[in-house]
């Protein structure tokens, strides 16, 4: 059985690399990607950026209008630099333009984040969860009343709601405590595309136990991971693409070994299959470079056609 009858995948659309994107790429991707069947197309937000990069929010509508069924995520907002009410409104418009496709991924962010955007790291954790509570009251009630330590607000409303009831937020964390905070709050978790298999290989236990303690089944709970990637028929020459990305967009070559894929269709399609046995049921395949053509070689891994 392929794989991709066996779980979802996602796609990444192209809108981070250290190469000009140009917006038929973006469009090309989006739509050869929805007719070959994968779930999701997925983006990162990296506002502040040594290399292109868009906004999440806009690259995801500009797909949304070039397509018709395939889901649209980000992951991760880094939620505690945002205001709440207009990362509201904005994935409520995102969700009301697509038709009830948005997933909004969040995350808690790294120290550098809160430097950039001048807002105090003191206090994070709470006003990631006041954040979260009030995103999904204003996108589920008529008039919101909310006072906690960092937001205080009375009767506000949101100019357009959501078509999914709920939209569904999920995290992309990696410390324990973050995981364990995931299993409460969010919808789904994904394993960052940074973080290293064997990182995902202990995440997974973690996430389910926190889970089966919560009283929610695992089995019902998206557990993914954005793997970067590169394949061709010639080895030496995907090690190179993936080299490159780990060296120029994440300043850690050794990330091609510990944490992307290279190689061959059947290479990537066995590595796969590893990931699916530690438990993920969603996987988000990121090609790093060579977009549309790279994407005709992962629907070619995993068993895609259309």
């Amino acid at each position: 059985m392929a794989l991709i009858d066996r779980i979802p995948f996602g796609m990444s659309l192209p809108h981070r690399s250290p190469d000009p994107i140009a917006p038929a790429t973006v469009r090309g991707v989006a739509q050869r990607a929805e007719a070959l069947g994968f779930r999701d197309l997925w983006v990162t937000e990296n506002t502040l950026d040594h290399v292109t990069s868009f906004d999440p929010v806009a690259v995801l509508t500009y797909a949304a209008a070039v397509t018709s069924r395939i889901r649209l995520g980000a992951s991760v907002l880094v939620l505690p630099v945002h205001d709440p009410r207009m990362t509201a409104h904005q994935w409520a418009s995102l969700d009301a333009l697509s038709g009830g496709r948005a997933v909004m991924g969040v995350g808690i962010g790294r120290p550098a984040h809160y430097r950039e955007f001048e807002v105090p790291p003191e206090g994070r954790v709470g006003r990631f969860r006041e954040q979260l509570s009030l995103i999904r009251a204003l996108w589920s009630q008529e008039r919101v009343t909310f006072k906690g330590r960092f937001y205080d607000v009375e009767t506000i409303r949101l100019g357009i709601r959501p078509v999914q009831q709920p939209l569904p937020i999920w995290a992309g964390v990696g410390h324990p405590d973050a995981i364990r905070r995931a299993a409460a709050l969010a919808d789904g978790w994904m394993g960052a595309g940074g973080s290293t298999t064997e990182d995902f290989r202990r995440s997974v236990p973690i996430l389910k136990a926190e889970l089966e303690k919560s009283g929610r089944d695992p089995d019902q709970f998206p557990i993914s991971k954005r793997i970067f990637m590169a394949i061709d028929d010639d080895p030496a020459k995907a090690r190179a693409m993936l080299h490159r990305w780990y060296a120029e967009v994440y300043h850690n070559p050794a990330g091609t070994e510990t944490s992307g894929l290279y190689g061959t269709a059947e290479t990537i399609a066995a590595r796969l299959e590893e990931f699916v046995a530690m438990g993920a049921n969603h996987l988000l395949l990121n090609p790093i470079a060579n977009h549309q053509e790279q994407l005709e070689a992962c629907a070619a891994a995993i068993g895609a056609s259309g």
